[in-house]
């Protein structure tokens, strides 16, 4: 199944319990990332399909049962051949399930729902119309954001729209929701499902960029 497969490179660990895979090109450009977290890691959209990511999901896997979290349907890249090698199941917001036909084991959520390790999904439509976000929690602390913000320069995120943006409101609107939502002492770093290259060499962006992102959006509704 692999032969034609280009050999890639392997994803970069930014911490003991978290990775990051080269830019998509088919999810024009954005990122993947996988979180080890008991007792069902999760790998949060689909990375480029290689040689080397195929090795390393089978090292970071260890024999577990992974979860794929799919965040929009901007981060969908090749899954049906990704899950010929690992059977996984799919978790995404229910309006982008349509996209899938044939996936198996895929699960959906509708407002927001959370896994058997605790990570947290919200519903958050805008950049596309099953746009989700995920929380973790805890010593983890990271909230992966998908589309929802996405980098602009370095140290910085913020809500952008485009030619693909689905509803420019309701994005502006769920971020606003999101504010709400997460618990008001979480401040977690902000990991972008988007193209890192405008942040220059980083990777996960401190909390104070999403207070100004959402200031700055909340000043437009």
């Amino acid at each position: 199944m692999t032969s034609s497969l280009e050999s890639g490179r392997p994803p970069l660990q930014i911490r003991p319990d978290l990775w990051l895979f080269p830019p998509n090109r088919d999810c024009r450009g954005g990122s993947s990332w996988w979180l080890d977290v008991d007792p069902e890691p999760v790998l949060i959209d689909c990375p480029p399909l290689t040689e080397a990511s195929l090795d390393a999901l089978r090292d970071l896997a260890r024999g577990r049962c992974a979860r794929i979290l799919l965040t929009s349907r901007e981060g969908h890249g090749r899954l049906r051949r990704l899950q010929e090698r690992f059977p996984w199941p799919v978790l995404l917001q229910e309006q982008e399930a349509y996209l899938l036909p044939g996936v198996r084991q895929l699960e959906t959520f509708t407002e927001e729902t959370s896994t058997v390790s605790g990570l947290r999904l919200l519903w958050t439509p805008g950049p596309t119309p099953g746009h989700a976000v995920v929380h973790a929690s805890g010593a983890v602390n990271v909230l992966f954001c998908g589309r929802l913000l996405v980098p602009v320069a370095k140290h910085q995120l913020a809500p952008m729209q485009h030619r693909r943006t689905f509803h420019w409101p309701r994005q502006l609107r769920s971020l606003r929701r999101l504010h709400q939502w997460l618990p008001s002492e979480a401040a977690p770093a902000l990991a972008s499902g988007a193209g890192l290259g405008a942040l220059n060499g980083e990777y996960l962006v401190p909390f104070s960029s999403w207070n100004q992102a959402a200031e700055a959006a909340f000043d437009t509704l």
